[in-house]
């Protein structure tokens, strides 16, 4: 199989280069640009770039405006990356179709992680049937979820939402970014729906509903 191929977008050549050795150990194949201009040129020489790692601040085109045309002709995943920890950024973010938003300074293992789990839900990894954490089975194929080999039955979304935080356990995940990619809720979705969904889901886990950690102020984490 043919490695898949990441765009990574930053006008730091020192952040290029961290980001680059952790993909190539997680076998990807790297393809770099130090400016906005030099990614859509990068881009639409390469029709094989299976998602792109933006920074917002760069010069000659800005990463919103390189995520604008890209987004005119193309879903390939997106990454944001950004020194500016604001919530208008983020909302930006979500209004280009921004896949996932990730503020500098990051872990170079989670921001792995998160390509890992954007590319498995767009069927560019091959994705795993069976999901084990914590003594929580969930079986895809099946639609079922077990614990402690023992079935319990979960609404669509419950297990939808569970099987969202079990591929991307110890990962911080906001309110919105749960709705973006379980209910596909733009970003001015509700995003207290979330907290009824996992109120009601601990509770049909027992015990293991305490794997789902509330983070204050922003969502949920799944530690197994």
């Amino acid at each position: 199989m043919n490695k898949l191929k990441i765009l990574v977008v930053d006008d730091e050549k020192r952040m290029r280069i961290l980001v680059k050795d952790f993909l190539l150990k997680a076998d990807f194949e790297v393809i770099e640009a130090s400016n906005g201009g030099e990614a859509l040129d990068r881009f639409y020489e390469d029709k094989d770039i299976a998602l792109i790692i933006l920074d917002v601040m760069m010069p000659v085109i800005n990463g919103w405006d390189v995520c604008r045309e890209i987004r005119e002709s193309s879903k390939v995943p997106i990454i944001m990356l950004t020194a500016c920890g604001e919530e208008r950024d983020e909302l930006l973010g979500f209004q280009l179709g921004v896949d996932e938003y990730i503020s500098k300074p990051f872990s170079p293992k989670i921001l792995v992680a998160r390509i890992e789990a954007i590319l498995r839900r767009t069927s560019k990894l091959p994705g795993e049937d069976v999901l084990v954490a914590g003594g929580i089975e969930i079986d895809k194929s099946a639609h079922e979820v077990r614990i402690d080999g023992e079935l319990i039955e979960l609404s669509y979304k419950e297990f939808e939402l569970l099987t969202y935080f079990v591929e991307n356990k110890g990962i911080a995940l906001s309110r919105e970014k749960i709705l973006n990619n379980v209910w596909n809720y733009d970003y001015f979705g509700d995003a207290r729906t979330i907290d009824t969904h996992v109120k009601k889901l601990r509770s049909k886990l027992g015990q293991k509903g305490e794997l789902i950690k509330t983070i204050w102020a922003m969502g949920y984490k799944f530690e197994a």
